[in-house]
């Protein structure tokens, strides 16, 4: 007869399983937690299981070899699996931690997303107490204190399970696991919370597990309450770009407070983690009510105010290449068309048309602070974000607006913007014509 700790192992796990309603990918590490995981989704489960997952995080020979032990074992279970490899030197410290969390997370859903499957994770009761009081720690809103309650498309069937039930399970069945040796390194946050904090707090109140994980439950509540009420009132959706667009008229009425709630519930809809500074920061945003511009957050994540809708989104990383104009055909760049018209001209009154000189190479790029337009009519010399300002190019769409310089480097056309002199028809020098146009679709 089983004891409790494993049955109350497998019926846990079993009925994550059938809750699962679609494959599973588990993630396994080769630690205790998740080779209990495996084992135990073997004995109940087995057919729901598309693969398992390991990743060697490429800290040296303890992770290779615990990513070996898994896929050893899996296929042993009879049982696919897949391993990931951590690439680039990782930071120190908990930096290192959160670089490793990124990394596997990134890894797993690239697995589970062509499967359509769901990622299972072995997190446990302890950790979702070491968890909460780090949040604590670090003054986390009602958002963050729901740890591993809030809702997550990631399946954790053993959240209600201890740690101490789960080495008994493994004792049990003799289930062989690997020690990660970072796991005693104080050099991380968790490592120090689980090794003094906890046990010193302890000492002291030993229901404290039972109220942060209370805490984590009250606070995982009003979480989904704030979800739902921002469905239903706020209404956001996702543009074709994967930004997050919300009506402005629908955020008007609310106070600081609220709208630093519904901020909060916005981004998370994007996988944005806001902390408290940056849901400040868009709550005064908002109620400035602008009608226009753009308010930059970390990691390359903003907010734009434009034509009555308020813009969260994340700029794509990197920045396009300056590239030299074709003497024949077309040149896409960006959102932006250029293409050699033969025979045409250029007007004084038409911006998105330049005439330039066949000897001196003409070469896009985004415009840059500082950046001066040649002389243009009576204009001398003039900072090309004077005239963008003028033309009423604003927010993001300034950020990645084109300039054509010639072979010194001047800048002598903003597309639909200003031309200078030295891109207008002029008699005596052999010149290309070229039309630029904004490509919305």
């Amino acid at each position: 007869m089983d004891h409790d700790s494993t049955s109350h192992v497998l019926r846990e796990v079993r009925a994550a399983a059938r809750a699962a309603n679609a494959p599973m990918v588990l993630a396994v590490s080769g630690g205790l937690d998740s080779m209990a995981l495996l084992h135990a989704m073997a004995g109940v489960a087995r057919s729901r299981v598309a693969l398992v997952a390991t990743f060697d995080h490429g800290s040296g020979a303890a992770a290779a070899a615990a990513a070996s032990h898994v896929a050893a074992a899996a296929s042993a279970l009879g049982l696919p699996v897949v391993m990931g490899h951590a690439r680039g030197e990782p930071t120190g410290g908990d930096g290192r931690e959160a670089e490793w969390r990124h990394a596997r997370y990134a890894f797993l859903r690239s697995v589970a997303r062509p499967l359509g499957a769901r990622i299972v994770t072995a997190h446990t009761r302890d950790d979702q107490v070491e968890t909460v009081l780090m949040r604590v720690l670090r003054g986390s809103g009602a958002r963050g204190l729901a740890g591993l309650y809030a809702r997550s498309d990631v399946l954790r069937p053993l959240l209600g399970v201890r740690r101490a039930e789960l080495e008994q399970f493994a004792r049990d069945r003799r289930i062989s696991w690997m020690t990660d040796p970072t796991n005693a390194s104080r050099a991380f946050l968790r490592n120090r919370v689980r090794l003094d904090l906890l046990p010193a707090l302890r000492r002291v109140d030993p229901r404290l597990d039972e109220a942060l994980l209370d805490l984590a439950r009250r606070a995982a509540l009003w979480r989904e309450d704030v979800d739902q009420f921002v469905a239903e009132r706020i209404r956001p959706r996702l543009d074709a770009g994967g930004c997050l667009t919300v009506p402005v008229g629908e955020l008007s009425g609310l106070d600081a407070d609220s709208l630093h709630v519904v901020w909060g519930a916005l981004a998370a809809r994007l996988g944005l983690a806001l902390d408290r500074r940056g849901t400040q920061r868009l709550a005064a945003f908002t109620m400035r009510q602008p009608q226009s511009g753009t308010m930059p957050l970390s990691a390359g994540w903003y907010m734009e105010a434009r034509r009555g809708v308020y813009i969260l989104g994340k700029r794509a990383e990197g920045q396009l290449a300056p590239a030299e104009l074709p003497a024949t055909g077309t040149l896409r760049w960006g959102a932006f068309q250029f293409r050699v018209d033969d025979g045409g001209t250029a007007g004084s009154d038409e911006p998105w048309r330049a005439a330039l000189e066949i000897s001196s190479p003409a070469v896009v790029r985004t415009w840059q602070p500082g950046d001066r337009l040649e002389r243009s009519g009576p204009q001398d010399a003039r900072r090309v974000k004077r005239y963008l300002s003028d033309a009423g190019v604003r927010g993001l769409d300034r950020v990645g607006w084109p300039v054509v310089v010639e072979g010194g480097g001047n800048v002598v056309w903003i597309p639909g913007v200003r031309r200078a002199d030295a891109a207008t028809e002029r008699s005596g020098r052999p010149v290309r014509h070229y039309i630029c146009e904004r490509i919305t679709r």
